[in-house]
């Protein structure tokens, strides 16, 4: 499958939604980077290879509609909804199995609901969540070599003849990552909070990414 990065950029479950030119390929680039980096730690994913600046080859995926998210540290919905200081370093990682809907604004998903909607069975519940921690346990190690935090992650995972494998992107879209001096947002919250020139940001992270061996 040919997948296409645009220069589309939304927030709010698209209930904001702009278009910037030069996104696409710095995602693109970004996340081709990033999923080689999980092949070579063993984690399988949908990629084959890049194709152009904002096209990647990828293996034809049945999605699961599920987001497996992992944090490890307090930002976004999780101080939003719950009593955590934003920043607060989480003694162990906390990892959401949220449904992929956003008509209902994708809520966390327990294993009884999960099961009763037909969306996974338990085996593949479980290897969600040991893929998230196996996907942050990589890409906190990378990142930290490159002066930045890993705060959180959103994956999606799809399905390649029953064997389940990382899918979509790995990008400043899905990511939320900081530096690691100063803690500066270098990622969508730029776009979500009005922090600043967002695709100056993406331009920034992906010299890093790019330039790292």
């Amino acid at each position: 499958m040919l997948i296409e990065f645009r220069d589309d950029i939304t927030a709010g479950d698209g209930a904001r939604h702009d278009v910037i030119g030069g996104k696409g390929p710095y995602n693109c680039q970004i996340s081709c980077k990033l999923f080689g980096v999980l092949e070579s730690a063993g984690i399988p994913t949908h990629f084959v290879r890049q194709l152009s600046d904002r096209e990647m080859l990828c293996k034809n995926v049945d999605i699961v509609p599920i987001e497996v998210i992992v944090r490890n540290i307090a930002a976004g919905h999780l101080v939003q909804r719950y009593p955590f200081e934003l920043g607060m370093e989480l003694p162990n990682p906390i990892v959401n199995l949220d449904l992929k809907n956003d008509a209902y604004h994708d809520p966390m998903l327990n294993t009884d609901i999960a099961l009763a909607l037909g969306i996974a069975n338990l085996q593949e519940l479980r290897a969600l969540r040991e893929i998230g921690l196996r996907v942050n346990d990589v890409l906190t190690e990378y990142f930290d070599r490159l002066g930045l935090i890993l705060v959180d992650f959103k994956l999606e995972i799809g399905r390649v003849d029953s064997k389940l494998v990382v899918a979509d992107e790995v990008s400043p879209d899905t990511c939320r990552l900081w530096d690691k001096k100063t803690r500066e947002s270098l990622d969508k919250d730029v776009y979500r909070q009005n922090k600043g020139d967002v695709l100056a940001t993406y331009k920034r992270i992906h010299g890093i990414i790019m330039a790292a061996k």
